[in-house]
């Protein structure tokens, strides 16, 4: 489990950040919602350790901060946004990269160690970019490499930041269905922020609603996307109603 509490953040005077606490259980998937600038990211690279906060994050007994970066990388493996992969390195050679943490003192992967990388791709759909430059990739195509990353790293801890953000829609469905599998399947505790709120409600067992660095609703997607709450946080006028063929909500732009 993945325990956040009274997490806070600042760029010098400006709070971002304001006493988060959020729990992850292993075995689901918390999606972080709210409009740009509610603090998701900030949330994501605090958590990751990439930023400095105050407050504490525990799992398994162990608070993060105390743990070396090595360490840590046992534990969080992070998919982070928009991020530029070195262009020379090869497809395989990035996705090994992820066995890093576990890498005994030679630093020598092991045919185990290549053997996690082959399946990391494999389950990303990946298999024919491996001998490809980074470089030569789409931007969708490098998500997914970010993502194969991730999972190379063999941690019981995954975050996403916006994972869907430069795919179509056949490898957004593809990508999100991996990771409610790699949650329910393999007991990960997965947080992932995302901006589309019905990709949500699919795919997510619980949502946070995030607003000018607070949270301001927590509960199963049936809960927390709520007209009200939805138009307060958004600033624009939606509906919620039933999804025709699921046991979902389905949020809409509200009619005239």
């Amino acid at each position: 489990m993945l325990k956040i509490q009274s997490l806070s953040v600042s760029y010098g005077s400006r709070r971002v950040l304001h006493k988060v606490s959020l729990d992850v259980q292993s075995g689901e998937v918390l999606a972080l919602i709210g409009p740009n600038g509610a603090g998701k990211s900030t949330l994501i690279r605090a958590v990751s350790g990439v930023i400095p906060y105050t407050g504490q994050v525990h799992t398994n007994g162990d608070d993060l901060a105390s743990l070396s970066t090595m360490q840590r990388a046992r534990y969080i493996a992070t998919v982070p946004q928009a991020v530029s992969l070195p262009p020379a390195y090869s497809v395989w050679e990035t996705v090994l990269f992820g066995r890093t943490p576990h890498l005994g003192l030679l630093g020598q992967p092991s045919q185990n160690d290549e053997e996690i990388a082959r399946q990391s791709l494999a389950r990303v759909s990946a298999p024919p970019f491996a001998e490809r430059r980074v470089g030569e990739l789409s931007g969708g195509e490098q998500q997914r490499i970010l993502l194969a990353r991730a999972l190379c790293q063999s941690t019981p801890i995954l975050l996403l930041d916006e994972p869907t953000a430069h795919l179509d829609l056949q490898y957004q469905v593809g990508l999100l269905e991996l990771v409610q599998e790699l949650a329910h399947r393999d007991n990960l505790a997965v947080l992932v922020a995302l901006h589309d709120l019905n990709l949500a409600a699919h795919y997510a067992d619980r949502i946070a609603l995030m607003v000018a660095g607070k949270i301001k609703a927590e509960g199963k997607p049936r809960d927390v996307l709520q007209a009200d709450l939805i138009q307060e946080a958004y600033c624009l006028p939606v509906q919620v109603v039933q999804h025709p063929f699921l046991d979902l909500p389905l949020v809409l732009p509200a009619k005239e």
